[in-house]
C-alpha cells in the first residue's frame, strides 16, 4: 500500500511540474530589424527544458532576402534556427528532433551535405517533407525541438 501512495504521489508532482511549467519566448537579438513587419508568432517557445524553435527560411535577418545558391540558403536556414537555440542557452547537440521542408524533394542530397555539418552524433530525429511552395520564396524551412 505505502508503496502505491509513493507512485501516486511521485505522478501528482511530475504532473504537477508539467501543468505549472511556464511557456517563455525566445527572441534572438538578431531576428528581425525593426522595422521588419511583427509576425504572430515566436521564433521560439521555450516550456520547462524543452525548447520549440518554429520554422525558420533562409532569409538574412539583415537583409530579408532568400540567398540564390541553395546551400546557402541551407545554411542561413541552419544559422537562423541556431540564433533560436543560442538565444535559449541551447545548441545544435540539443537538438531532439527536427522537420525540414523542401520544394524540391531533387535537393534533398544538397540540403542532407549542408544539412550534416551542423547536427553532432547521435543526430536528431528527423522528418523531411516534399512541399508545394514555402513563405518567402523559400525552398527550405525548418524546425527543431530541443531539450536539455
Amino acid at each position: 500500500m505505502r508503496t502505491i501512495i509513493i507512485r501516486l504521489t511521485l505522478c501528482a508532482v511530475l504532473l504537477g511540474c508539467a501543468v505549472f511549467a511556464q511557456k517563455q519566448a525566445v527572441v534572438p537579438k538578431e531576428a528581425a530589424p525593426s522595422s521588419a513587419p511583427k509576425l504572430p508568432f515566436s521564433p521560439g517557445i521555450l516550456v520547462g527544458k524543452t525548447l520549440y524553435v518554429s520554422g525558420q527560411t533562409g532569409r538574412d535577418p539583415k537583409t530579408g532576402q532568400i540567398p540564390a545558391d541553395f546551400e546557402s540558403e541551407v545554411k542561413n536556414c541552419l544559422e537562423n534556427a541556431g540564433a533560436v537555440l543560442k538565444a535559449a542557452g541551447y545548441d545544435f547537440k540539443d537538438a531532439a528532433a527536427v522537420q525540414v521542408y523542401l520544394t524540391d524533394m531533387d535537393m534533398f542530397q544538397r540540403m542532407n551535405a549542408v544539412y550534416a555539418t551542423y547536427f553532432p552524433e547521435p543526430r536528431p530525429t528527423r522528418t523531411t517533407v516534399g512541399v508545394s511552395k514555402l513563405a518567402g520564396p523559400a525552398h527550405v524551412e525548418v524546425t527543431i525541438t530541443a531539450a536539455k
